[in-house]
């Protein structure tokens, strides 16, 4: 019996990297460039763990729950962490971390994440990027949420460590990720004795025997549904233009935010100032008295497909969560979150105006 999943051409190292290359491409990066096989975490704890060590002095960023993680992992590896958390319904400023500096100059390590689709806010990183530079610590960014949304120029921003995911904006598969790596990350990792060597988080072994052997050879069988997937959301990447993806992304965000505000009720957006708000995901905050995960529940009744949750851990109850990337990036989408959650938040007795969320909606797509 066959099945379009099953029986495939085997995925050789040649179509492995020239998967490998597209991606670079969309990250307008000359770095090298590593698709691992797993989901972002991988990378993520992979680069912490190359390049972190005992005596790292590292400048840990925290606008949300990811933030957190990575801090976890310095200190597993080690590390003397600066913490610096700002409250999640905004983001960091350059001038923060540049204050930081100022207070450890010793920091040789900077992790930061690009856009928090948990917490719904984005960091200025071009303008951090040229601080971090300057001071000359190693910059590691998480770019999982924001890659295809957003901005991002790992090279023009001095970023060294650079981790995406396909699952979020891209529209692509959870089960593979990839970071772009820069000579002076690779340096860094090479000569610590602590990284990861003959190990699933181990970069240098991709830097040693892929990337060293002219991609000849791949370490082990790849997760070749995933890849093939991989492939397909960077060609319709391409088909329908990376600036084009990032209006339609943009676009979606300016929509909820104007559409919730309209639909009143006592509905608020959690962060803020627009600008500081992630184009993958407008975070809401609940009415007064009233818990968000239930209005998320009731209105998941109506359409269980809708992309709305209710925030994580201790947000559960403040925090609702509008996620519109990747093919959820679309005005149908954002007009029937919001009519779902004014429904909802009329069962529970708040006055909404429906239509005036929909014309609101309406016209910021326009």
């Amino acid at each position: 019996m066959t099945h379009p999943f099953l029986d495939l051409t085997p995925l050789g190292a040649a179509h492995f990297a020239a998967i490998e290359d597209r991606v670079a491409r969309l990250l307008d990066t000359r770095q090298d460039v590593v698709i691992m096989q797993g989901e972002a975490l991988l990378p993520l704890e992979g680069c912490i763990r190359g390049a972190a060590r005992t005596g790292t002095k590292a400048l840990n960023v925290i606008t949300g729950p990811y933030g957190q993680t990575f801090g976890n992992w310095l200190r597993d590896c080690g590390a003397s962490v600066v913490d610096l958390a700002v409250p999640f319904h905004t983001a960091v400023t350059a001038a923060q971390v540049e204050a930081a500096f100022a207070e450890h100059p010793d920091i040789d390590f900077v992790s930061l994440v690009h856009a928090e689709a948990a917490t719904g806010n984005t960091n200025p990183v071009a303008e951090i990027g040229e601080v971090v530079r300057a001071h000359g610590a190693l910059f590691m960014l998480d770019a999982v949420a924001s890659v295809a949304a957003e901005p991002l120029l790992p090279d023009a921003w001095g970023v060294d460590l650079c981790v995406i995911g396909a699952q979020k904006a891209m529209g692509g598969p959870a089960g593979v990720s990839a970071v772009s790596v820069s000579e002076r990350a690779w340096e860094r990792m090479a000569a610590n004795p602590e990284a990861p060597r003959r190990s699933y988080l181990s970069l240098l072994d991709w830097k040693e025997r892929w990337i060293d052997g002219g991609r000849k050879a791949l370490l082990h069988a790849p997760a070749q549904l995933e890849m093939l997937a991989l492939e397909a959301c960077v060609e319709r990447i391409e088909a329908e233009g990376l600036e084009a993806l990032m209006r339609r992304h943009a676009t979606a965000a300016t929509a909820t935010r104007a559409g919730a505000l309209a639909l009143g009720g006592g509905l608020e957006p959690y962060v803020y100032e627009a600008a500081d708000a992630a184009p993958v995901a407008t975070t809401l905050r609940a009415p007064r008295g009233v818990d968000a995960s239930d209005l998320v529940a009731r209105a998941l009744a109506a359409d269980p497909v809708l992309p709305l949750v209710a925030g994580g851990g201790t947000l559960a109850k403040e925090m609702i969560r509008v996620n519109h990337y990747g093919p959820d990036a679309t005005r149908g989408v954002v007009h029937a979150s919001l009519a779902a959650l004014g429904a909802a938040m009329g069962e529970v007795g708040l006055a909404v105006d429906l239509e005036a969320a929909r014309r609101a909606v309406t016209h910021a797509w326009a």
